[in-house]
């Protein structure tokens, strides 16, 4: 029988290698998010419409991007049951055959950006925007292929629990992509002046960088030889990558599902007022920063629960699992503790408008409460993947964004039906009933799923 004292030292030593996968690829996911700041900032300093047009460019990129990179990460788990299993010799095909999904993916994501000005032409705003905007996703559409490609290459890498690549190699992509942008937008040197275009095209530069260090490494590195993955080349398995596609298609579209309702209720709240919108684009901008650190540590819950069960350690990766979860609820208890304490000093770095930071000081209450809900449902997820559980986990993000968020929070933010209209409150309001039912819902997946499959082994065994 396990006494206190010992799941104590067990939980702390999960949590130091945890935070060992889970550190670096936080770094990574900030400067993901780094280098869609300073296009922003860049483009902003060049003209007003050059920033608008980065920021429409950039509300379509997201989604597509997150459906991407979300079907590629079912990776990560194929990799990792494999790796914690020792079978290291068959790592190699299915790393393969995902860089087949990758190519396929990239080419539709290069089409589709070449051809959004439909998307925008809906959204009713202006000619010169719209011309703007398109010639930033046209730009940006150059480096789908690579990024495609990179992401399969860093999940492969987190499966066999190598997460500091990623984190090197995009931090040098941030770094690189400053120069571009000063040469691509100012036309410096000889290139030519874009413009808010020339972001697209830095972005895409450092895409391929990342993809050509990432191919560098993976070929040439010690560790990573024996996998061969470049050293042999495999016709597409038709039943390899089905088997990718179903598990990498409901994470995809988890993504998808999630950022597209942020997308919407944007657009709902673009109708309320410039105040309004920039008090609604404070709170979440924060809370976007924060929910880093959960989905980072999502990820590495992915990779160690993938790990244990390929290994057949079924307790273990129950344990791994809870772990995760209340470490992420303990940094959820930080940040929202930060933000009710500072909310006046983080409205003050964004902007002086007194308007403004009232209103956004009102939202980061919200944004708060957001906190613990969305690092039990993401932490619950991560360890989820690693069952390779993901229809149902998509199917509950689903009915908690579009069933319940959005019409709750349409009803409470710009009806009368059940109060008087709360603005943008009532749709904070939605995204948090939303999170109340769907985070549980995700944490008792996993305690139902990691029973099954401990009761399962028992049997068999």
């Amino acid at each position: 029988m396990m006494t206190n004292s010992s799941r104590l030292m067990l939980y702390f030593r999960e949590l130091k290698a945890l935070l060992y996968l889970s550190s670096p690829i936080l770094v990574a996911q900030l400067s993901t998010v780094g280098m869609s700041f300073i296009d922003t900032s860049m483009a902003g300093h060049y003209s007003t419409e050059d920033l608008a047009a980065i920021a429409m460019g950039t509300s379509i990129w997201i989604p597509v991007y997150l459906l991407i990179r979300g079907t590629l990460m079912a990776t990560t788990p194929m990799v990792a049951h494999l790796y914690g299993a020792g079978k290291s010799q068959q790592i190699g095909s299915p790393v393969r055959q995902a860089n087949w999904i990758a190519l396929a993916l990239g080419f539709i994501g290069f089409i589709f950006l070449q051809n959004s000005g439909w998307i925008l032409i809906l959204l009713d705003i202006s000619p010169m925007l719209i011309e703007k905007t398109t010639d930033y996703l046209a730009a940006l559409s150059w480096g789908a292929p690579a990024i495609c490609m990179y992401e399969v290459l860093a999940c492969y890498c987190e499966g066999c629990s190598k997460t500091k690549p990623s984190m090197i190699f995009s931090l040098l992509a941030l770094l690189i992509n400053i120069p571009l942008n000063y040469l691509f937008i100012y036309g410096k040197f000889g290139f030519p002046e874009l413009g808010g275009t020339g972001c697209g095209y830095a972005t895409a530069t450092c895409f391929f960088l990342m993809l050509i260090l990432m191919v560098a490494f993976v070929t040439f590195n010690s560790d990573h030889k024996k996998y061969n993955i470049f050293t042999r080349l495999e016709i597409p398995d038709t039943k390899i990558i089905i088997h990718l596609l179903k598990l990498g298609i409901p994470i995809g579209l988890a993504f998808f599902f999630e950022a597209g309702i942020f997308c919407v209720i944007a657009l709902i709240i673009g109708k309320l007022g410039t105040t309004i919108v920039a008090g609604h684009q404070i709170a979440l901008n924060f809370s976007s920063i924060t929910y880093m650190v959960p989905l980072s540590l999502s990820m590495g819950l992915t990779i160690r629960t993938s790990q244990a069960i390929g290994a057949g350690n079924f307790e273990k990766a129950a344990f791994i699992g809870y772990a995760g979860i209340v470490t992420a609820l303990l940094a959820a208890c930080i940040s929202a503790i930060a933000i009710l304490l500072f909310s006046e000093q983080i409205t003050s770095i964004y902007t002086l408008n007194p308007a403004v930071r009232a209103l956004a000081v009102e939202l980061l209450f919200f944004a708060a409460l957001f906190q613990f809900f969305d690092a039990m449902q993401i932490a619950s997820i991560g360890a989820l993947r690693g069952y390779k559980d993901t229809r149902i986990p998509m199917i509950m993000i689903l009915v908690a964004c579009w069933v319940i968020a959005l019409p709750f929070g349409y009803l409470l933010g710009l009806t009368d039906i059940i109060t008087e209209p709360m603005g943008p409150h009532g749709l904070w309001i939605g995204l948090l009933a939303a999170m109340c039912i769907s985070a549980p819902q995700l944490a008792i997946r996993f305690r139902i799923v990691s029973r099954r499959e401990i009761e399962k082994n028992k049997i068999a065994s």
